[in-house]
């Protein structure tokens, strides 16, 4: 399965200084052919294209309050997750401590390699995360296989519920990260269409500076960058792995060195 989009691997900085040369094009361009026609255009056709150009620079706006709130959201649902596998799979590795021998140290055992794999998402690049995905859902299934001799081995007991409860759990959440960080994200078509609306503005921008014979440099510059630079934003925080945003394994990584202390 593909966890990447098409714009993934485009590292955000240099997205960043694609935007605003965009932008720039817009701008210029609309600029260039407002001057062409400022001569054949009435004053109150004028100020018809300010009206526009206001609509669509609210809409951008609107559109980037929207994506910025989804992008947000996601960002930090998948840092409640972190923190929750790391107290889920404690609880299972120290509810295991409880189980009789030789199950006490298979399970343990077990878990301390899952942990382990659950520590490489902090530096792992995205071509490696299927790799990294598989690795746990083989030992989900070592993990399961070995739940279902216990229960077929030994009497079931409370603390025999309790533990397969916390495994379950563990399971879940990686599924929940699993579906939060790779699959339930913005579709493309939604930060196209916002790049897309942005560009039109800036050329609109352009084109009314055209009209007037009156370039605005600096305030005009300085719009596009502010634009280009939320953008950025948007898109790091949707992507599974930030550069300027990142979701923190910290909890997975305090878990990893306490489970590696404890008999």
């Amino acid at each position: 399965m593909m966890y990447s989009q098409p714009f993934d691997h485009i590292p955000v900085w240099t997205l960043f200084i694609v935007t605003v040369v965009l932008f720039i094009i817009a701008a210029e361009g609309g600029f260039r052919i407002g001057k062409y026609v400022s001569s054949r255009r009435e004053p109150t056709r004028k100020s018809q294209v300010g009206t526009i150009l206001g609509a669509s620079l609210g809409l951008l706006a609107f559109l980037l309050a929207i994506t910025f709130s989804m992008a947000g959201s996601g960002f930090d649902t998948r840092k409640q997750l972190v923190l929750a596998e790391a107290n889920a799979i404690e609880t299972t590795y120290l509810r295991a401590k409880m189980l009789p021998k030789p199950f006490r140290m298979e399970f343990q055992a077990l878990l301390r390699k899952y942990v382990d794999v659950r520590a490489q998402i902090q530096s792992v690049k995205l071509d490696k995360i299927p790799q990294l995905i598989a690795t746990s859902e083989e030992l989900h299934a070592l993990l399961w296989s070995k739940a279902v001799d216990l229960v077929e081995n030994t009497p079931i007991s409370v603390v025999t519920g309790l533990f397969i409860k916390s495994l379950n759990e563990v399971l879940d959440l990686h599924g929940k990260r699993l579906t939060a960080g790779l699959i339930n994200r913005m579709s493309p078509s939604i930060i196209l269409t916002l790049y897309f609306v942005a560009f039109l503005s800036m050329a609109m921008m352009g084109y009314q500076s055209g009209l007037e014979g009156i370039r605005t440099l600096v305030s005009g510059f300085a719009l596009m960058l502010a634009f280009s630079a939320v953008l950025m934003l948007i898109t790091d925080l949707e992507r599974p792995s930030q550069k300027i945003f990142s979701v923190s394994q910290q909890a997975i990584l305090d878990l990893k060195a306490k489970v590696r202390q404890m008999p």
